[in-house]
């Protein structure tokens, strides 16, 4: 087996086959800001896999997303029903998604590749996003990337171009019934 047949195996229960690492790191990302320019990739496997290169023009950035809070805040009950006042909502994004849009309006003058999760507990999802210089020569000389370098593709994130945005859209699912998996309201 190669490198990354074992890191993939690793991630698949990172809780029982990392044990102390997972914890530390999970203090540690705990008390970091939110949104964190990282130097290498935690998983190079699935970085790899979604295009990922390390080369200039190319960085890679640890975004947290806080679970939950998916519920409409309460209504003043001001001569209204009980009964409606607190309804769940139902987002056409995903976390994923989220956190993909953040690290876009961190860094603005960078356009979003991919991104995959690293890491979850009860309160916050950790993703990490790669992103790309879309004006850097080494970005525009590049065969897979240079394509995105185009004026056509900027702000991609935004209009659910990423594999997670066509994934919430209905886009990535293949056979029967893909047609019904986008809900309309």
């Amino acid at each position: 087996m190669g490198l990354y047949k074992y890191q993939r195996k690793l991630y698949q229960q990172p809780k029982k086959n990392l044990g102390e690492i997972w914890k530390e790191r999970l203090v540690r990302w705990r008390q970091e800001p939110v949104s964190v320019k990282i130097d290498r990739p935690t998983r190079l496997d699935r970085a790899r896999s979604l295009g990922y290169k390390a080369k200039q023009g190319i960085i890679m950035v640890r975004q947290r997303v806080i679970r939950g809070g998916r519920m409409r805040p309460k209504a003043s009950m001001g001569r209204r029903r009980p009964k409606t006042s607190r309804r769940t909502l139902i987002l056409d994004k995903s976390y994923q998604q989220v956190a993909e849009e953040r690290a876009q309006r961190n860094y603005k003058n960078l356009n979003v590749l991919n991104s995959y999760e690293i890491m979850k507990d009860g309160r916050y999802y950790w993703f990490e996003v790669i992103l790309f210089d879309p004006s850097h020569p080494s970005i525009k000389k590049d065969k897979q990337l240079g394509r995105l370098c185009t004026s056509k593709h900027t702000g991609r994130v935004f209009r659910g171009l990423t594999a997670s945005g066509r994934r919430s859209r209905g886009l990535l699912k293949k056979g029967k019934g893909a047609e019904k998996i986008r809900k309309h309201h």
